[in-house]
């Protein structure tokens, strides 16, 4: 092979490389926001869904002439860490309230590609008050007018529905306020990545609102029967690998770190076998990772940080500064310290640091930043916290790497 085969060959891997990961950390790419990586993905569409769909069951959909990419990741359960958070100053994750208005939203806007945002109130006005489990929606009050806005900024900002005339944040000083939208309906059918549509699920139960385990949600039949685990009698020796490999590399490829101690048997038997591992160090290659394994579990190393939402440390979040101090704190401590003395030690770092996190530079700062903190290390699978308030806090296997070790000299 030539010299000029061989670089092309490497492009294209790279390239394929840095697309899987830039799609991991972004599952819906617009072409107004992300030219050049719409470029890319669009480039190596085929590509990619093919490795998607071999290594995860994940869906690939590019739309060149709508100008989006959209990976439609599946979990076989819902992932409070990673919640919808509105678009404005506070980014604050959603409440109850605000999802409710999300779906009511998202519903209504597909009646019309263009509309106001008074006629889209007043349609979620009439499809609040069609159903007796939800509660009305009053756009006379400001709460409730400020979630309208940050359920309607969401969607905004994934494009499903554009300003073309007028700003959104307008309608919350008056509901009188004028703005014009355009609503791509193809992208906001795509927000949902859900194997099982809702409705769906509704009417195959007696009582409408019985439904509330989000796995009927995310139930796959390829795995055989309905059962979430992929290995309820009936499935096949093929099914059940499958399951194996698809759930085993979503969750390597979703979260930090991935524990023995939290695999199933299969996933665990998978792993081992000689074909698992293979595949596994594939995957890993294939996307640009290194594969780090240990005695206590598995992660994924990006060297370029293109594949995650989050990152640790950040010296730009007082609550993640916070947590890095805090490692040290249970490290000096066999690993397991109550929720309490942690509490105790984040007050001294903030009298000991008074202009600093300012935030919390108040009554039941500490606690506060205590509890932002630890929901670091717990998101991040540094830590794990139980009890609450009154519990313990320990250390996990994957903190070590952020330690100091401090030897006497």
């Amino acid at each position: 092979m030539s010299t000029l085969a061989n670089q092309l060959v490497k492009a294209e891997k790279e390239e394929l490389a840095r697309a899987i990961r830039v799609l991991l950390g972004r599952p819906l790419i617009s072409l107004h926001t992300d030219p050049e990586d719409f470029d890319l993905v669009r480039r190596r569409h085929q590509a990619l869904a093919r490795w998607f769909d071999y290594y995860c069951g994940w869906r690939l959909l590019v739309e060149p002439r709508l100008g989006y990419a959209r990976l439609v990741k599946v979990r076989e359960t819902a992932d409070p860490s990673r919640p919808a958070r509105r678009r404005r100053s506070t980014r604050a994750p959603f409440d109850r309230r605000r999802y409710t208005l999300l779906c009511l939203i998202a519903g209504e806007a597909l009646a019309t590609p263009v509309t106001t945002i008074g006629m889209l109130a007043q349609r979620v006005v009439q499809a609040a008050a069609a159903d007796e489990h939800i509660p009305g929606f009053d756009p006379v009050r400001g709460d409730e007018r400020a979630a309208f806005v940050d359920a309607l900024r969401l969607l905004e900002h994934y494009g499903a529905v554009t300003a073309v005339d007028g700003a959104t944040d307008s309608y919350v000083d008056s509901a009188e306020a004028k703005v014009l939208y355009r609503v791509d309906t193809t992208r906001l059918l795509r927000l949902l990545a859900a194997p099982v549509a809702p409705s769906a699920v509704a009417e195959s139960s007696d009582d409408p609102v019985a439904w509330h385990d989000l796995r009927d949600l995310t139930v796959e039949r390829r795995y055989g029967s309905t059962a979430a685990l992929g290995l309820a009698d009936g499935a096949s020796e093929t099914q059940r690998n499958l399951w194996a490999r698809h759930s085993l590399l979503r969750r390597l490829l979703d979260d930090p770190v991935v524990y023995r101690a939290d695999m199933t048997a299969a996933q665990l038997a998978y792993a081992g076998s000689l074909t698992g591992r293979q595949i596994l160090r594939r995957a890993a290659e294939e996307a640009g990772f290194e594969l780090e394994e240990r005695a206590e579990g598995y992660l994924l190393i990006d060297p370029d940080a293109l594949a995650s939402d989050g990152k640790f440390p950040d010296e730009g979040a007082h609550a993640k500064v916070a947590a890095l101090l805090l490692l040290d704190v249970l490290a000096a401590s066999s690993g397991t310290r109550a929720f309490n003395g942690l509490v105790e030690e984040s007050g001294r770092l903030l009298e000991r640091f008074p202009r600093w996190a300012r935030a919390y530079q108040s009554d039941g700062g500490a606690g506060r930043l205590t509890d932002d903190s630890v929901a670091v290390l717990c998101d991040f699978g540094l830590a794990r916290h139980s009890g609450g308030a009154n519990g313990s806090v320990q250390l996990l296997p994957a903190a070590l790497r952020y330690t100091v070790d401090r030897k006497e000299t």
